[in-house]
């Protein structure tokens, strides 16, 4: 009967989108970092979300939705695949999106729709958080940087308030006056730190995050008004969500991304549908099912590939007793799943999943947990020792579910580099160190026996962020005496040296770093970096060697590599890397500049003139290119082609100084 129901559906939309022009719109709102208890809709009288409270009058409010993973671009990925993290296999920043799965903008635009996504974050910035989450939208407006970030506000750097989010979305708007559209805006705003503007600074100086709350909800308010006055509010699908909450000191987690409580699984959900009224939906749901929802909303075909559940039939009036037999009530005790992997691939601790089943809340983990959330709503008293039958019930049901929904297909290789290392960084977050050593499943430290190391290491990141490596060193020299094991202390305390200069210190801590976890490949790097500026080239060459042999697309390797070789004066490995990253970064000005230095060395003048004239093609105003083109006509034999390269060089002189990667001046002994 429910596919009967379903089919039901989609034919009723089908006849009304031939009644309009167009097929509805689709307005996807996803809150960062918002939990389900500040919602008035779902029950809160702090007074936070005037605006939400007034579209859900007019929505499906499901009160008890719950995400898929407390992290970001994860649950990002979850909502818009309408796959499990085991599936999409995005488990932690910044691992890319596969272009095999399904994916919303990819669909729709195959169905005409306009596609654009405005976003709050570099948390989902493709070329940091995110990589693939650009793919097949029309305008995918990031373009996050954190470079400088010591001069300028987080606010110019990492992350936009959701007035500036929403505004791009309006001015968007107006240059694309017809739809059907697929509008994705993503509202950063309540995540750490918590820093609303006026005047919801002063008005909530005690309570901040409440303040987040309620200035994303008026920039909410802001773009609901921008679509009624274009004409598009009434007739269009509109979701809102959170993709996770936050845990604000619950169970002694500062923030979110290693617990699975309700804290940061729990989150609001509102679905409009055209011309739609407000129904309360008790049924457990999650956010893997934003998708097909929003699919069979507009007529579209859901994938095969999809795995959550279209939410209509829970959103449409029953007819003719369709859904009683086989539809709403089917959704009594659908189980929840959710996952995070995040404590293993950052810290080499165990991951942990979640099932919510029946009246109970089960936790994977070394010592595991069982909560009956209908007396006990907090989870303050773990049963699982109490109640073996149930928790082994449901152990065997949740491991038994994650196998069935997982990808056979092995994950996208990640592109890791510094700068995206920095970047997460900036927002508190540990990048994936791939841990060689780490125990897998049931073989590493419980989170719950590290939660405060967790805390600890992110408010260092709040150190970094603000160029304050000095206070950070006595916190991590002290938290390595507690956890002399932990090898991302090492290797964030060997960083902390190197953004002071201080090498000769970060060696034996890096190299510490790296006996403990030869699978850092961040510790590799600075190790390696770190020996190269003590003029150690044989032991930089080596780090990096190996980092190339293992992880062949790890850019930096190779980048540091060519500028090692090239100090030795080793010219046949020096040529061979530079065309190695030239590869992946085909107009990259220092590499250019140095294949062509070295090509010369090599006696092949006509191929170094080749890419030292596109070395001064890509930095015009640099006066070397020019230097060593003077050079190469006088192996050519052509001597007045020498001398006004020589001139134009002079002319020059005073251009912006050439630097290598990590800012090396060239041809110059090891600087910052």
């Amino acid at each position: 009967m429910r596919w009967l129901w379903q089919w039901l559906c989609v034919a009723a939309l089908a006849v009304s989108a031939l009644a309009v022009d167009t097929p509805p719109s689709i307005v996807l709102i996803t809150l960062d970092t918002t939990r389900a208890d500040r919602m008035g809709f779902l029950g809160s009288e702090r007074g936070l979300t005037p605006n939400l409270d007034a579209l859900a009058r007019q929505s499906a409010i499901f009160t008890h939705a719950y995400s898929q993973v407390p992290l970001t671009s994860a649950s990002h990925a979850t909502i818009l695949t309408g796959t499990y993290p085991q599936f999409h296999q995005v488990l932690d920043f910044p691992m890319p999106l596969s272009k095999t799965v399904p994916y919303a903008p990819e669909i729709l635009r195959a169905h005409g729709y306009k596609t654009a996504a405005f976003i709050g974050s570099l948390a989902l910035d493709p070329t940091a958080g995110a990589p693939g989450f650009d793919r097949a939208f029309d305008i995918y407006d990031a373009g996050f940087q954190s470079k400088g970030i010591q001069n300028k506000s987080r606010y110019e750097t990492v992350e936009r308030r959701g007035g500036e989010v929403v505004a791009r979305a309006s001015a968007w708007l107006d240059k694309h006056p017809k739809g059907p559209y697929f509008l994705w805006v993503h509202l950063y705003d309540a995540h750490d730190p918590y820093d609303p503007p006026e005047p919801y600074k002063s008005r909530y100086a005690a309570e901040p995050y409440d303040g987040e709350i309620a200035y994303a909800d008026s920039a909410v308010g802001k773009l609901l008004r921008q679509l009624k006055v274009r004409g598009i509010y009434d007739g269009s699908v509109i979701a809102v969500m959170a993709d996770h909450g936050e845990s604000l000191g619950a169970h002694g987690e500062d923030t979110h991304g290693i617990f699975l409580y309700d804290e940061t699984i729990h989150v609001p959900l509102l679905i409009k549908l055209p011309r739609g009224s407000g129904k309360r939906i008790e049924n457990r749901v999650e956010l893997v099912d934003v998708l097909p929802t929003l699919l069979q909303a507009v007529g579209v075909e859901i994938p095969q590939e999809v795995q959550g559940e279209s939410l209509l039939e829970l959103m449409t009036p029953a007819k003719a007793g369709a859904a009683k037999a086989d539809g709403a009530d089917a959704w009594h005790d659908r189980a929840a799943y959710a996952e995070s992997d995040y404590p293993f691939l950052a810290f080499g601790w165990n991951a942990l999943q979640s099932l919510r089943a029946g009246k109970y809340l089960y936790i994977q983990a070394p010592r595991r947990e069982l909560y009956d959330q209908t007396t006990d709503a907090k989870a303050e008293h773990n049963l699982a020792s109490a109640s073996v039958a149930v928790a082994d019930t449901l152990s065997s049901r949740t491991e038994t579910f994650r196998q069935k929904t997982s990808s056979k297909v092995e994950a996208p290789a990640m592109m890791v580099d510094m700068s995206t290392r920095d970047k997460l960084a900036a927002l508190g977050y540990v990048a994936s160190s791939n841990a060689s050593n780490a125990g897998t499943f049931g073989q590493g430290p419980d989170p719950k026996d590290k939660i405060e190391t967790a805390n600890v290491i992110r408010r260092i990141n709040t150190l970094f962020e603000n160029g304050r490596f000095e206070e950070a060193i006595p916190i991590l020299q002290e938290l390595i005496v507690k956890e002399p094991g932990m090898a991302i202390l090492y290797a964030k305390l060997g960083g902390s040296y190197m953004k002071l200069q201080e090498y000769e210190k970060a060696v034996p801590v890096l190299r510490k770093a790296v006996e403990l976890d030869p699978g850092i490949n961040m510790a590799q790097l600075d190790l390696g970096r770190s020996l190269l500026r003590t003029g150690d080239l044989d032991g930089a060459a080596g780090v990096f060697e190996g980092l190339v042999a293992r992880i062949p697309n790890l850019l930096d390797a190779h980048l540091f590599l060519e500028i090692t070789y090239a100090r030795s004066n080793r010219v046949p490995e020096t040529i061979k890397e530079c065309e190695a990253v030239l590869k992946y970064l085909p107009d990259q000005y220092g590499t250019t500049l140095m294949l062509g230095q070295f090509l010369l060395r090599s006696g092949d003048a006509e191929a170094a003139l080749v890419k030292l004239q596109k070395a001064a093609e890509i930095r015009p105003q640099a006066p070397q290119p020019h230097m060593s083109l003077a050079d190469v006509y006088v192996k050519l034999g052509r001597q007045a082609d020498a001398e006004r390269e020589r001139a134009e060089a002079m002319r020059l002189g005073s251009g912006p100084q050439d630097l290598e990667p990590d800012g090396i001046p060239s041809n110059a002994a090891p600087q910052e």
